[in-house]
């Protein structure tokens, strides 16, 4: 599917609108396009989706859910998750561009879903991913073919707009997706995992004293049991 796509100087900022937001459309081709609610596959997807980003994204990005982007002078367009830089444009002050959109196909046709991304790729915006629900698989556009290709489920999403690479079977739910955005905080040494691993230090250096001291066969009251056992600061333990 080839698509004429106008000069990047030529094409409106991505911030000037078409379409009404919170208004529920698009516009595609110059048409209004509506975009219409979600059933639990499409909507939980959604939800997964937008929390596997966000636990992998790198700090100097941000993560949008149905962020309308003006792809050229006849489209607006929102994609169902968005990755883009937290700093405004250099020049506009606006937002920049999105780096990754990701598209969750349930009930709409892949058509359409090809559609948004050769118009999102022919603004500018780096790599267009599709989740397509019912047959199960993830793909990424390709310039070089204008078309999708699939990606291999086991396989990983590098991207410098991530900090951790992610896991392409968590966007289709085959490996567990908690297990994958609490992996992901913990390589990215999240300031509440250090927390956490912290508090448990703490905790276990607390039972091993009163472990000694019973193995020990010293008395210890019931107050300064607990005063141990509740204690965190590993120094004063």
């Amino acid at each position: 599917m080839a698509l004429a796509v106008e000069p990047i100087e030529a094409l409106p900022p991505i911030d000037e609108r078409l379409a009404l937001p919170e208004a529920g459309y698009e516009i595609i081709d110059g048409v209004v396009t509506f975009v219409a609610p979600a059933d639990p596959p499409h909507a939980e997807r959604h939800h997964t989706v937008s929390v596997l980003i966000g636990a992998h994204v790198a700090p100097a990005f941000k993560v949008a859910l149905d962020m309308l982007t003006r792809t050229s002078k006849i489209d607006d367009i929102a994609p169902d998750v968005s990755v883009f830089p937290r700093a405004p444009h250099p020049v506009t002050g606006g937002r920049q561009l999105e780096q990754l959109a990701f598209e969750i196909v349930s009930t709409e046709s892949m058509s359409h879903a090809t559609t948004k991304a050769a118009k999102l790729a022919g603004r500018g915006v780096r790599r267009v991913f599709a989740i397509d629900i019912v047959r199960q698989r993830v793909l990424e556009w390709s310039r070089e073919l204008t078309n999708w290709a699939v990606l291999d489920a086991v396989s990983r999403i590098e991207d410098p707009a991530l900090s951790v690479s992610l896991l392409v079977g968590a966007l289709l739910e085959t490996v567990d997706a908690d297990d994958q955005v609490v992996r992901a905080h913990v390589a990215r040494n999240h300031p509440v995992v250090d927390q956490v691993r912290a508090e448990g230090r703490a905790e276990g250096t607390a039972r091993a004293i009163v472990d000694v001291l019973v193995a020990r066969n010293l008395e210890i009251s019931e107050g300064a049991r607990a005063r141990i056992l509740g204690e965190r600061d590993v120094a004063r333990l």
